[in-house]
């Protein structure tokens, strides 16, 4: 992991940090494998989990066209859903809006661009959401 050169009362020290899990660090100095307890608990990453839930609702069956295939729609940025406009099975024409996110303090429409009709919509109002996630597809 890291190394470190320490010289503690005139004396110099090779210290390498394999790892670390929980508060016992795994090290080696001057060659010696030591497993020690830490004072304080390592500081976790702060990066959030995201976690998404396929969302379907309406009772409408949707048939595909033979030869067809699903087109998604994806996140032009990164940003937070604020109202989703469409739903399962609703029939949209190229440049409809299907929801509106917000990115970067402002409010984006995110558009159709094609005609078709709503297959599954992945978000719901309040997710985050980053670049070219896939928040809905078209049939």
């Amino acid at each position: 992991m890291k190394k470190f050169k320490f010289k503690i009362r005139g004396n110099e020290y090779g210290v390498h940090i394999q790892s670390i899990d929980d508060n016992i660090a795994k090290i080696e100095v001057n060659g010696t494998s030591y497993e020690v307890e830490l004072e304080n608990e390592a500081k976790q990453t702060k990066t959030p989990t995201l976690i998404r839930k396929v969302v379907q609702t309406g009772a409408q069956k949707i048939e595909k066209k033979e030869g067809g295939s699903s087109t998604p729609v994806k996140a032009p940025l990164p940003g937070k859903i604020i109202l989703v406009k469409a739903k399962i099975g609703d029939q949209v024409k190229k440049g409809d809006v299907l929801l509106i996110m917000e990115a970067m303090k402002m409010e984006n429409e995110v558009m159709a661009s094609k005609d078709g009709v709503i297959e599954t919509i992945k978000v719901n109002v309040g997710d985050s959401v980053l670049e070219g996630d896939v928040l809905m597809e078209t049939v």
